[in-house]
């Protein structure tokens, strides 16, 4: 099944979230709760909320940024 190329940046940026709130949701956990007392069931529910803040942020914050980066960089003229 191939996704239509009009879906690539929402498909891209589900999959970003995805795999970015995995892995650090993992590791904080990892390090908050230690090794010992880290339970896979409590990692998958804070994975499941880091994703549902991860989405919409990786959507929206990048238009946000590029307007500040527009404002905040220059090209310099050639002479």
């Amino acid at each position: 099944m191939k996704l239509h190329k009009k879906y690539e940046h929402l498909t891209f940026t589900f999959l970003m979230a995805l795999g970015m709130s995995c892995i650090i949701s993992f590791f904080a956990m990892l390090i908050n709760a230690g090794i010992h007392s880290f339970y896979i069931q409590r990692w998958l529910s804070s994975w499941g909320i880091a994703f549902l803040i991860a989405f919409p942020t990786a959507y929206f914050l990048p238009r946000y940024i590029r307007k500040i980066m527009s404002v905040i960089t220059f090209v310099e003229e050639s002479r």
